[in-house]
């Protein structure tokens, strides 16, 4: 009698568990994340004149090449949003287009990071070249290897709707990642604004 109780128990739970857990939990990551952002903020405001005589933002920052990165990601933030769109409308083919495209932007905005990483490393501005360049890479750095993360996390779910489809599970997590994937461009407005504008300005 015991036994069917807890299953029925077990019953209870598992059909009134819509999620709100997960999501709840994930939001709290997210706020660690953001504590991890300021902590690097922090130590890049306080780092960003200690160039020991080497170059400053003004000689090194590309804000033409730079913006074109900034363009990359937010569109990605805006066709993900189309993904979602689609994915609550059930509409499976147009969902998994939309999440393709935004992983093509993402990776086009990582190709650009590397890109410029090499460049200043080349350049002999390296992160072990001034407090100013190390403070520099480690936030920027930081955030690319977030958005490197996230592009693993897309491909993950592109199969999984893929196979799955739009069930529960997937619009859940599909949830989760846009949470991330948006809370990225944000951050990424404020690197643009403190890193870029601010070192060129």
């Amino acid at each position: 009698m015991s036994n069917i109780s807890a299953v029925h128990s077990d019953d209870h739970i598992h059909h009134h568990d819509d999620g709100k857990k997960t999501i709840t939990g994930f939001w709290l990551y997210l706020m660690t994340d953001c504590l991890i952002f300021a902590s690097l903020f922090a130590t890049y405001g306080v780092l960003v004149h200690a160039t020991a005589g080497g170059p400053g933002g003004k000689q090194l920052f590309d804000l033409g090449y730079v913006g074109i990165e900034t363009l990359f990601l937010l569109l990605s933030s805006f066709t993900f949003g189309l993904a979602v769109i689609n994915a609550h409308g059930e509409k499976k083919s147009s969902a998994i287009l939309w999440l393709s495209v935004t992983f093509l932007l993402g990776l086009s905005f990582i190709g650009m990071e590397i890109h410029e990483f090499s460049h200043l490393i080349s350049e002999n501005a390296g992160p072990g070249r001034s407090a100013f360049l190390s403070a520099y890479f480690g936030l920027v750095g930081t955030h690319g290897l977030h958005v490197t993360v996230g592009l693993l996390w897309l491909a993950v779910m592109i199969h999984q709707v893929s196979y799955l489809g739009l069930n529960a599970i997937t619009q859940r997590r599909l949830a989760c990642l846009s949470l991330f994937w948006h809370f990225l461009d944000l951050v990424w407005i404020c690197v643009f604004s403190i890193v870029y504008l601010g070192g060129v300005l």
